[in-house]
């Protein structure tokens, strides 16, 4: 699992405080490892080996643009990319809607993991 520090988004919490959240949450699992990126993600995979890249797809919109991004990690660095569709109770999910949700009150404790329930209120506060 690759956490990409994107330049043109803003978000709640720095990289650092997402890669500890991923870590906590995977904790459990033994082939499950947690990184981070800048640049290409295909860069990243040529690097470290990686020929395959799994991604998930909440809704059609978001398999027009994955779908190009696949497509030009391919040529660029023969990497693939395997699309996996959300489950359909989460495929409205983005964490802006959660982040909305939790700004204003609402119980989003089903949305996300335990572990970063508390710092997702507590950083809200903050601001």
């Amino acid at each position: 699992m690759v956490v990409g520090a994107n330049l043109a988004k803003e978000g709640l919490f720095t990289v650092e405080e997402r890669l500890a959240m991923l870590r906590e949450v995977t904790a459990d699992l033994p082939n499950v490892s947690v990184d981070k990126f800048t640049g290409l993600l295909v860069d990243f995979c040529r690097a470290r080996g990686v020929s395959a890249i799994v991604k998930g797809l909440r809704a059609v919109s978001d398999f027009e643009y994955e779908m190009e991004m696949a497509q030009m990690n391919y040529r660029l660095a023969e990497v693939e990319t395997l699309f996996m569709t959300a489950n359909p109770l989460y495929s409205f999910l983005r964490s802006s809607l959660v982040k909305e949700i939790a700004k204003y009150g609402g119980d989003v404790t089903s949305l996300v993991p335990e572990q970063v329930h508390g710092r997702l209120l507590a950083r809200l506060a903050q601001s």
